[in-house]
């Protein structure tokens, strides 16, 4: 009986891994319809809209995905999906009495908005540090920056940077500037919080530094990908 019991519980774990794979390969070359972030938000407050609509990478001003990694991962051209420095530091942080930080890479938040939820259990970050890695060695980089433009939280209920550009800038995201670029940026650790169209002085404390770093990395810093 337990050998049953173990063997189905083996294989539930092979098929969910399988569909699992599928799906992110799927998701490679089909836009995904939607997210675990945008249904929960819809589940939520199912009188409000939801604001989105997706662009190909190509029609995203090259000053937002330099932003968006400037701000919140400077090693992403580099790293497979995981900083394990960076975890490494937030765990001691943990064992020395102070709360659990994210440490997470943008690959981690596209997997985290795309397929799971909100927190700061070590069950959902295993999770999201296992997609993650899946998501590096099944799609390029660049389709990991576009998919995590598309589907990040920017205002509540507003997702993706063209809905972002037009709400907030009253432009698409392909005219966007290098100081617009870093306002979006710089609300994404707490959208629901911080405003892009009105910002707070710790917000444009965020975006004057945002800018340096745009700056110091340079435009072709994301061109080979």
């Amino acid at each position: 009986m337990v050998r049953k019991a173990f063997r189905w519980l083996a294989w539930s774990f092979l098929g969910a891994l399988a569909a699992s794979v599928l799906l992110l390969l799927l998701f490679r070359f089909v836009n995904p319809p939607t997210s675990a972030f945008i249904i929960g938000y819809w589940l939520d407050h199912p009188d409000q809209d939801i604001r989105q609509e997706w662009v190909p990478y190509e029609q995203i001003s090259p000053w937002m995905p330099l932003a968006v990694v400037a701000s919140e991962d400077q090693r992403f051209p580099e790293q497979w999906g995981v900083d394990f420095s960076a975890i490494h530091s937030a765990l001691e942080e943990y064992i020395q009495g102070e709360g659990l930080r994210g440490a997470s890479t943008i690959t981690q938040q596209t997997a985290k908005n795309l397929f799971l939820w909100n927190g700061r259990s070590f069950v959902r970050k295993a999770l999201e540090a296992g997609l993650a890695v899946t998501l590096e060695v099944l799609w390029p980089k660049e389709r990991i920056l576009e998919v995590y433009l598309n589907i990040a939280e920017f205002g509540p209920g507003i997702y993706g940077v063209e809905a972002a550009s037009r709400v907030f800038f009253g432009i698409p995201a392909n005219q966007l500037s290098r100081t617009e670029a870093a306002m979006l940026a710089a609300v994404l650790p707490n959208p629901k919080v911080f405003r892009a169209d009105q910002p707070s002085a710790y917000v444009w404390e965020r975006v004057n530094w945002i800018s340096r770093q745009m700056g110091q990395l340079g435009l072709g810093y994301l061109k080979n990908l």
